[in-house]
């Protein structure tokens, strides 16, 4: 059994960690409600740009575009959305576990990392980081989705690459995150899409539709990201907020435990010096 001042030492330590859990628990809080408001104002314009390219590409027929059907070249490029601290729970480990395990070729891909902690565990585990651009993850805004955006595109333009694809977390609310995997290039129709107006209207576009889906495309394709860039903050603060949390709950049982020992040991202590005594006192009599 662990003497008292083993107790005492641990207890004490355990109750200097608890004060960090709940110092980092507020500061998460306080930039989740910051990032949260941002992501609820910002989602229904990104919602409806989806809504609106899917129905674009749904009315329009026999479109031979670049970004619609797939390059020629069999390498994936896939941008990997992670943040640059951990103490966050499972929020990056299951980002990396939905591109370790979702079907794609590790010897085939192209990983431009946002995010510290995604570059380092998947360079350790032997994926092709072509960039590492972890500094976006301090401040991101609609211009850093856009130059990154700019470079894969231009890849996929040049035939480097066949296929884009975005890991991201989907913010759901402060306590449900969503890591997801989507594919951007090619953008993929859904003839299921509906938007309330009259499906037998075919679009029309001026000056021609070459031109003007190589320029809708990219700014489709850049809101997409900076609408995930956007979530993934606030996904981050969340599920750092609630591991904290979880700690905090965690070292208060332990410290809780640790004084029922302790008192344990203290009154087994006392006992025992009193039996001491008593046989001492009769000894002598």
């Amino acid at each position: 059994m662990a003497s008292m001042r083993d107790i005492k030492r641990r207890k004490s330590s355990i109750q200097s960690t608890q004060q960090i859990t709940k110092a980092m628990k507020l500061v998460s809080t306080v930039k989740l409600q910051k990032a949260k408001t941002h992501a609820e104002q910002t989602q229904p314009y990104f919602n409806h740009m989806y809504q609106t390219m899917s129905s674009m590409l749904a009315k329009s027929s026999n479109i031979n575009h670049p970004y619609l059907t797939p390059g020629e070249s069999d390498r994936k490029a896939v941008i990997v959305i992670t943040s640059n601290r951990g103490l966050a729970g499972g929020y990056n480990s299951n980002i990396v576990k939905l591109v370790t395990s979702g079907g794609l070729d590790r010897t085939k891909l192209d990983i431009y990392a946002v995010g510290g902690k995604g570059a380092e565990t998947l360079a350790r585990r032997g994926y092709d980081i072509k960039e590492d651009l972890s500094e976006i993850m301090e401040g991101p805004t609609y211009q850093d989705a856009k130059n990154l955006c700019n470079k894969v595109l231009d890849s996929f333009s040049k035939g480097e690459i066949g296929e884009i694809y975005l890991a991201y977390t989907h913010f759901k609310n402060t306590v449900s995150q969503e890591a997801k995997l989507i594919k951007l290039l090619p953008v993929e129709v859904d003839p299921t899409q509906e938007d309330g107006s009259d499906d037998n209207v075919m679009m029309n576009y001026e000056p021609n539709e070459e031109e003007a889906l190589g320029m809708i495309i990219p700014k489709y394709i850049t809101s997409i990201f900076y609408g995930a860039l956007v979530e993934a903050v606030a996904s981050e603060n969340g599920a750092r907020m609630q591991a904290m949390d979880s700690a905090t709950s965690n070292a208060e049982e332990m410290i809780s435990d640790l004084s029922l020992k302790y008192n344990r040991a203290r009154q087994g202590s006392i006992t025992q010096e009193l039996t001491e005594i008593i046989a001492g006192a009769n000894a002598i009599s």
